[in-house]
């Protein structure tokens, strides 16, 4: 029912807890002894708002292993319950690589309970990506291969650069993408696209992900967190509650009939109608300034 759904809504955008603006570990069960391979950071300045979340595993350029992923895990967790992050961009630290997907090496050493378990975590982990209330950039620069285009798969909007290598690559190893990659691609490109990706492996530059709308803008090389971060910045002003409105309404709407869809679509807008941010929009149009958000 409508009602429901919409008192759904409203217990969601209210039970944030602000976030702290420092950057961290990104894991609260490590040890301090433990390799800080994915770190949060919370912009400060006239970037308030925009959180980055940062992969440094250098030596397997990103390669998923189980610390790497419960750091990222960690991070995703923190993100989302933070009332005071607008947007959040993904990135590497990493010379050209975004993420080259599994630890090959580590995965080698499990067996097949472990393969199974670890691959579980590893789905349900960039499901908790892509169900992050605000909107999320994954910035590309470099290879972007496997689990690590799937990470870029949960992200709301991709930025890439030209000399990216990008791909789902699995049917290589005889297996299939396993976190996302065969349900997110078809998605975002259409079923017969997706299906001639995964098929034959290839390998996309920017330019060629850009085309089939695979990402939304290209960058020079090297510039891809720029451009995201400069995105990011265009949508940080924006009515955070009305942002996180926005996602939910299409995302959750285009899983279902339009029908239903409009349903979700009316519940969500009846969550900013009651928000200050509203009234200041009105009250920021008649006095010809710029409208200040607080989220409420």
């Amino acid at each position: 029912p409508k009602m429901l759904r919409s008192a759904t809504l409203a217990r969601a955008v209210r039970s944030q807890p602000t976030s702290r603006r420092v950057v961290t570990k990104s894991s609260r069960r490590f040890t301090t002894n433990a390799k800080v391979e994915v770190s949060l950071e919370h912009l400060t300045g006239a970037d308030e708002g925009i959180a980055v979340i940062t992969m440094n595993r250098p030596e397997v350029k990103n390669a998923i292993g189980r610390n790497f992923l419960a750091q990222f895990e960690d991070s995703v967790s923190t993100l989302r319950h933070s009332k005071n992050t607008r947007v959040a961009v993904l990135r590497s630290s990493v010379d050209a690589t975004f993420c080259a997907g599994a630890d090959l090496k580590e995965r080698a050493t499990m067996n097949e309970l472990e393969v199974s378990q670890f691959v579980y975590k590893l789905r349900s982990t960039f499901a908790a990506l892509e169900n992050l209330p605000m909107p999320t950039i994954a910035a590309i620069d470099g290879v972007a291969l496997g689990g690590g285009l799937e990470i870029a798969l949960s992200c709301d909007l991709r930025v890439a650069g030209r000399d990216s290598k990008i791909g789902l690559t699995e049917t290589k190893l005889a297996i299939i993408p396993g976190a996302g990659g065969t349900q997110r691609l078809p998605r975002i490109i259409g079923v017969a696209k997706a299906k001639e990706l995964i098929y034959t492996a290839r390998i996309l530059n920017g330019d060629q992900a850009l085309a089939i709308g695979l990402v939304n803008e290209v960058a020079d090389t090297g510039k891809a967190y720029e451009k995201a971060v400069n995105l990011a910045r265009e949508i940080r002003p924006k009515g955070p509650i009305a942002l996180r409105m926005a996602k939910f309404a299409i995302s959750k709407g285009i899983e279902v009939d339009k029908a239903s869809g409009m349903s979700i679509e009316e519940a969500a807008y009846a969550q900013v109608i009651p928000t200050q941010d509203r009234l200041e929009a009105l009250k920021a149009f008649r006095e010809k300034r710029e409208p200040i958000f607080k989220g409420e």
